[in-house]
Parts: structure tokens; sequence; C-alpha cells
């Protein structure tokens, strides 16, 4: 799958969820739309993992800075 934003790809998830609740996919589209959606679960999953750790080193280096003010 190509690099696609987090916002892009949670549209896309809400889209397919829609369709499946909504039965408009039909039995042969169901198994393409599922693979997708477990594509775009993961990408967004490791968005948020490595925003997680961003934020995580950003508070540890306001935290020294802040032992080293002392």
């Amino acid at each position: 799958m190509a690099e696609i934003k987090y916002n892009k790809a949670i549209q896309r998830l809400e889209e397919i969820i829609a369709k499946i609740e909504n039965e408009e996919i039909d039995v042969d589209e169901l198994s393409g739309c599922v693979q997708e959606a477990v594509e775009l679960i993961t990408t967004c999953k490791k968005r948020i993992e490595k925003a997680e750790m961003n934020v995580k080193r950003v508070v540890e280096g306001l935290d020294r800075e802040t032992e080293e003010a002392k």
C-alpha cells in the first residue's frame, strides 16, 4: 500500500465499515475490502506508535531540562 496520511486512512476505514454495515459489499468484494482494512489499521497503528515515541522523547527531554535547571 502506498504511503497514506493517518486521517485519510481513518476516513477510508470508516467508508469500508459503513459499506459492510449497510451490506453494500458483495461477497466477491468483501475479501479485498477486509484486506485493505487490515493494511489501513496496520498503517494507523504504526503512525500512532511513532507519534507516541516522539512525544515520549520530548517529555523526557523536558524532564531532563527541568532537572538540569535545578
